[in-house]
């Protein structure tokens, strides 16, 4: 189906929606403002699967509507710009910048890859790097943006071996999109859940709990993926052979220190790292919210005397078009709930509370995974789907923290297409270097789908259960 017939037959079924909805006979106890929420969610839907509008420009336009139409208060809409979770981002951004105008991650990578004896070990040392990066860098675009300088100087080290180089160039992205769910600030999409599963559901999900649900997933989905790509991008022979990646060849192809002393901005900024991300952990311990020791990081971070960055630069590094997509975004899943619109679509789903919640949640996670093939952006999947998820996990009994967590997990899987997310768009267009084909992205997406949507599942169903998210609902009889 081409592009202009697939957005007409988009713009004839939302109108179709619309008109639906406006007629005032149809579907009994539904409300006004939930018709309106209805219909502005269907139409700001089919803008981002059909159009290539700016997602954010949508998501505006959608906030704006419920706004204008009286379903959600100008307070509502101007107050998620002021959620301690966009102040999170901000300031980890800021801490971002910091880390990045310092050798310490190409350090950290010389350290680790150096080690490697076998391409094997090459591949999981790698991968445990990239898992590392989820604490200091928020966003998988970030992140990729700070790994590509070593993945060049790895591909130039091996450039004798190609497939390897391949190998390593799905690697890379493959591992920083399953290694997000890590920690809170490792996707944006992870900050909209916790917004709607607040709204939605009345339960919080903070820095700590969401570290320890959600760092063993990465940990285990990251070396699974590890493992697929060796499997589907090298031969045996391929992966016979000796590796010997040295910290001084890796330093040929670097403009910054990877061995010696530390310097004093790189001391300073390592220690203010730790400093930050052991308060994150410690939460319960002191109470100061993750929001405010971000802030206090960052400012650190850009203060004249003591930081690696100035402010007014840290700042240019922060994706403002993100922020707002999140803040428009939260404004609907206000709505979404608010209205009763996301709880009367869930009201309508066949089995309702009779469905076994395992069978509800391989449901959710089935439908989150295959969601990047219609909706490439991680933030706008888990807008259209959380909020629904949470509302339907009530109809079925099922903890909708379990549900919210497993769908945002689940919809990291973005690997089918060059253009499914930004981290595998910046490693398929190396020029110069010799990078994976679509082709090698539809043979790892083929085996690694069903494996990341299995593992998600077992730690619904077996893992979180242990560390205190039961698969029922705390509320349920």
């Amino acid at each position: 189906m081409s592009p202009t017939i697939r957005q007409g037959v988009l713009l004839c079924a939302a109108l179709s929606v619309c008109v639906v909805l406006a007629v005032p006979g149809t579907f009994p106890g539904l409300g006004g403002p939930a018709r309106i929420t209805l219909a502005v969610f269907t139409l700001a839907t089919c803008a981002w699967i059909g159009t290539r509008v700016d997602e954010t420009y949508v998501a505006l336009g959608a906030a704006l509507a419920l706004t204008a139409t009286g379903v959600i208060s100008s307070d509502d809409l101007f107050g998620t710009l002021g959620d301690s979770t966009v102040w999170l981002l901000i300031c980890a951004f800021v801490l971002a910048a910091a880390v990045s105008r310092t050798g310490l991650a190409g350090r950290a990578a010389a350290f680790l890859v150096s080690g490697a004896r076998s391409v094997r070990q090459l591949v999981h040392l790698t991968t445990a790097a990239l898992v590392v990066t989820a604490f200091a860098v928020p966003a998988t675009s970030g992140r990729a943006a700070l790994a590509l300088p070593v993945f060049l100087a790895l591909a130039k080290v091996l450039a004798d071996r190609k497939r390897l180089v391949v190998m390593l160039s799905l690697l890379f992205p493959a591992v920083i999109l399953l290694s997000a769910v890590a920690t809170l600030i490792g996707a944006g999409a992870h900050l909209i859940t916790v917004s709607v599963l607040w709204e939605g559901s009345g339960q919080r999900i903070g820095f700590t709990e969401w570290l320890l649900l959600g760092l063993p997933l990465a940990v285990v989905s990251s070396h699974l993926a590890a493992e697929a790509v060796l499997l589907t991008t090298t031969r045996r022979e391929d992966r016979r052979g000796p590796v010997a990646v040295t910290a001084e060849q890796i330093q040929e192809h670097s403009d910054k220190p990877v061995t010696g002393p530390l310097a004093p901005a790189e001391a300073r900024c390592a220690l203010l790292m730790f400093t930050v991300v052991l308060l994150w952990c410690s939460e319960p311990l002191h109470g100061v919210p993750p929001a405010v020791t971000a802030l206090i990081g960052a400012v650190v971070a850009s203060s004249p005397a003591l930081g690696t960055v100035r402010l007014k630069e840290a700042l240019g590094t922060v994706p403002w078009p993100l922020l707002l997509f999140m803040a428009a975004t939260m404004a609907m899943g206000i709505a979404l709930a608010d209205s009763g619109a996301a709880a009367w679509l869930v009201s309508g789903l066949p089995g309702g509370g009779a469905a076994p919640p395992w069978l509800f949640l391989a449901v959710v996670i089935a439908v989150s995974t295959a969601a990047h093939l219609v909706l490439q952006s991680r933030s706008a999947r888990s807008s259209v789907l959380v909020p629904l998820v949470v509302a339907a996990a009530a109809t079925a009994g099922v903890n909708p923290v379990a549900a919210a967590l497993a769908s945002t997990a689940a919809a990291g899987f973005c690997h089918t297409l060059p253009a499914s997310a930004k981290p595998v768009t910046l490693f398929a267009g190396i020029s110069g270097t010799p990078t994976f084909q679509p082709r090698d992205l539809l043979r790892l997406s083929a085996v690694l789908a069903p494996v990341t949507a299995a593992v998600v599942l077992l730690f619904a169903l077996a893992v979180w259960p242990l560390l205190g998210v039961p698969v029922l609902s705390p509320v349920s009889p």
